[in-house]
């Protein structure tokens, strides 16, 4: 196929595709005991790095990690029968959680300070090096335990980076890394549309055509189920705490080991597997429309929606959390650079609802309950959502008034609303990528332009 010139600019893109793995029973043992790894040498860094704080010291990753690296056979000689990687990433972890704290804290952001991982708490995980794996059609070659199964083929071609084997509920992954070249990881896409998609509750997304993509809010289908999972991993830690001679509804010493039944194990097991279903159905919606949105579009508007403001509001938290509006955002802007799709942010305050999408009167009566409204200037009949995506769309255009701010990856090739012109045709002269049923939503793709 033929290739645009600035395909040759040397852009590259960083994908992630986290594929389901099949290990056996030792295998599944070993990424236990890796994980376990990697959490104790993230408390041992932090707790070293607090000391030496407190101290008036100024301790880095990298010393750190040096002056493990010389006692850590000696003092943890279990460590011996695990490979380096698992205990080495975490201190590079750990200087990017610094810096990004102190990184925040000078630009007057909320920051938060790393904190000590427990176990049961955190997400397990441990990293691999690049040049320690290998990975052949379905399997993926890791050091010390060799060949784990996996249940698809890395869907694209490139320079693999690196790969972080992780659990959810009771399942492993391995998201692989991979560094390609812009123009191979571009996408076909299908249509020349121009779309406007606003954002709400009672319909997930509302197009300018006045389609609505109704979301599947799990959370709230299985709250009940949740409730009474949730019930008995309290029920089940109570009598552990209880049979360690602490009184109900007590608070448990710092330090205390409880015992855990096989009861407990199963029940925990359970809520980890719901909590795993309702994120797995919502992370598939919001793939399946972001997709859509991009594969049928070359320019799409979206508002720049606060959302951890929108999340204070504790009636609309959880209905809020259970749509994602921030993924939303963020899988169009990487999903704009495969496709090749203009995303267009609409700012912050930007009045697509109040706005008359036939005249351009702004309602500043309109209030959040009213689902309606008529402009008295023109005398057209709105509908909130629809009239908000009509104005979105107006505005990916280029034809509006009120200025788009530029996505936050400026790699999106977003425009100004403000810059006039037409909207070029549809070009398929980009090299598609093999699908890999990623297009239906089932994908978890990370794309990054250097």
């Amino acid at each position: 196929m033929r290739r645009h010139k600035h395909h040759t600019t040397g852009a590259v893109v960083h994908l992630s595709h986290k594929i389901a793995l099949d290990p056996t029973c030792e295998q599944e043992a070993y990424f236990k005991r890796a994980c376990g790894t990697s959490r104790f040498t993230w408390n041992w860094a932090l707790a070293e790095w607090n000391r030496q704080y407190e101290a008036g010291l100024q301790p880095t990753a990298y010393a750190l990690k040096k002056a493990f690296n010389s006692i850590k056979y000696r003092e943890y000689p279990w460590l011996e029968g695990m490979h380096r990687d698992a205990h080495a990433e975490p201190f590079s972890n750990l200087g990017k959680a610094w810096a990004r704290f102190f990184r925040n804290l000078k630009e007057g952001k909320k920051a938060h300070q790393p904190r000590f991982k427990k176990k049961g708490r955190c997400r397990d995980s441990f990293s691999v090096a690049n040049d320690k794996f290998r990975v052949n059609g379905k399997t993926v070659g890791l050091p010390i335990i060799g060949d784990v199964r996996m249940r698809e083929e890395l869907p694209f071609q490139g320079t693999i980076l690196g790969a972080t084997v992780s659990r959810s509920s009771d399942r492993w992954f391995a998201p692989l890394q991979v560094e390609m070249p812009l123009h191979k990881a571009r996408r076909k896409r299908m249509g020349a549309g121009v779309e406007g998609a606003d954002l709400g509750i009672t319909s997930a997304v509302v197009l300018s055509t006045g389609e609505e993509m109704k979301a599947p809010m799990p959370l709230r289908g299985l709250l009940r189920r949740l409730k009474i999972r949730s019930r008995d991993v309290s029920r089940k830690l109570e009598t552990a705490k209880v049979a360690v001679g602490i009184k109900r509804g007590s608070p448990m010493p710092k330090g205390t080991r409880l015992p855990v039944s096989n009861n407990g194990k199963k029940t925990s097991s359970a809520l980890a597997t719901l909590y795993y279903r309702i994120a797995n159905v919502r992370s598939d919606f919001t793939h399946k429309s972001t997709n859509r949105l991009c594969r049928e579009n070359q320019a799409v508007g979206i508002e720049d929606l606060n959302v951890a403001g929108m999340l204070r509001n504790e009636k609309l938290a959880r209905a809020l959390s259970d749509v994602g509006f921030g993924q939303f955002r963020w899988q169009m802007q990487y999903k704009g650079i495969l496709y090749g799709t203009r995303v267009v942010l609409a700012d912050r305050w930007y009045p697509s609802s109040k706005r008359c999408s036939e005249c351009g009167y702004i309602f500043d009566g309109l209030t959040l309950k009213d689902r309606e409204w008529p402009c008295s200037h023109c005398g057209a009949h709105h509908d909130r959502n629809v009239n908000a995506a009509r104005n979105l769309k107006r505005l990916a255009t280029g034809t509006a008034l009120p200025v788009a701010s530029s996505a936050a990856m400026p790699s999106t090739d977003v425009a100004h609303a403000v810059s006039g012109g037409k909207v070029t045709p549809v070009i398929y002269d980009f090299r598609p990528q093999e699908g890999s049923g990623q297009e239906d939503g089932c994908a978890h793709f990370r794309a990054q332009l250097e």
